[in-house]
């Protein structure tokens, strides 16, 4: 009998079992539960189908929606000192960061590219709040000010994609050193007549709030992004007052004169492309390019007949006669 349970209804079992689908081909949407099919997802930007929720987006999966084609060079960032508090929590510092490279494929928290965004060469930062919540360490610092001397090297427009929790615990004093080494950063392009675009994606808290992320020529925010240095329950608890209906979201902020614009995802684009052109006293850009015109074909009655031919006459014309 124990053969019989052991081994033979077991295997009966496997061969008639149903394979377990993977879990990364749905995603629940976290504010409406709708579970979302990942490619119609990805099609749609991370934006839900169901509600328009702005989910979260990667800094490449932007960059390859942003610039034409999904062509973008990255630029280089120099490298900072690793783990220079030699700071330990429940695990050392280094290990939280090879955590999180694995987990997002990146190297740290912030990509910067350039390339053209609707035929307009632009410099561009994108934060990734996945790796270590998108703080800001040095590194970022580092890339962002990358992004800043090669958009004044090159002439171009700088346009910066924020989310982040704030500045990162673990570099203590030096990551709250990067909010005056970006606030130059942005006096630097001022100065070179460049303009420095802010996109404000959901979250966009702390440091990064109080320093680079607020100083744009122009505040664009995607819908019902947080946007604030200290969150809704900190203040909340504060105060111990209930805030206003939407508090720190982007509507919110947009109607106080905190923003200028809030845009969806899906035209993004076409409005930065509008923006940076007007900004930069360019010509419209270009909708779409017409098909290359095609020879006009002759038809057959009046290809050239050959030397010494005499012309083809018909009955009717002979009848004429």
């Amino acid at each position: 009998m124990n053969w019989i349970s052991n081994y033979v209804r077991p295997k009966i079992n496997s061969l008639f079992s149903k394979h377990d689908t993977p879990d990364n081909l749905w995603t629940k949407c976290p504010e409406c539960n709708t579970m979302l099919f990942h490619r119609e997802l990805a099609d749609n930007l991370n934006v839900c189908t169901n509600c328009d929720h702005h989910m979260h987006i990667t800094p490449r999966a932007r960059f390859s929606a942003l610039f034409d084609g999904g062509v973008f060079s990255e630029i280089k960032v120099p490298e900072p000192i690793e783990d220079p508090l030699k700071f330990r929590d429940q695990k050392r510092y280094p290990e939280r960061m090879k955590a999180a490279q694995r987990s997002t494929g990146e190297k740290e928290a912030m990509l910067v590219a350039e390339g053209e965004m609707g035929r307009t060469p632009i410099v561009a930062a994108a934060q990734d709040f996945s790796f270590m919540a998108g703080s800001m360490g040095m590194y970022v610092g580092n890339a962002f000010i990358a992004g800043v001397e090669r958009a004044i090297a090159l002439k171009r427009p700088f346009v910066m994609f924020s989310a982040a929790g704030g500045a990162r615990m673990q570099e203590g004093i030096l990551s709250l050193m990067q909010m005056p080494r970006t606030t130059v950063a942005v006096e630097m392009l001022k100065e070179a007549g460049l303009p420095y675009i802010v996109v404000l994606t959901h979250p966009t808290t702390g440091g990064v709030t109080a320093s680079y992320a607020m100083l744009g020529d122009v505040q664009i925010a995607e819908p019902n992004a947080l946007i604030c240095f200290a969150g809704p329950r900190v203040i909340e608890q504060t105060i111990r007052e209930k805030l206003p209906e939407g508090f720190q979201r982007a509507e919110y902020l947009l109607d106080h004169g905190m923003l200028d614009r809030v845009t969806h995802r899906s035209q993004m684009k076409s409005e930065l492309v509008t923006i940076l052109r007007m900004l930069g006293q360019m010509t419209p850009a270009v909708a779409g390019d017409l098909p290359a015109p095609t020879p006009e074909v002759k038809p057959l009655e009046a290809a050239k007949a050959p030397e010494g031919a005499k012309p083809k006459t018909t009955p009717a014309k002979d009848a004429q006669k």
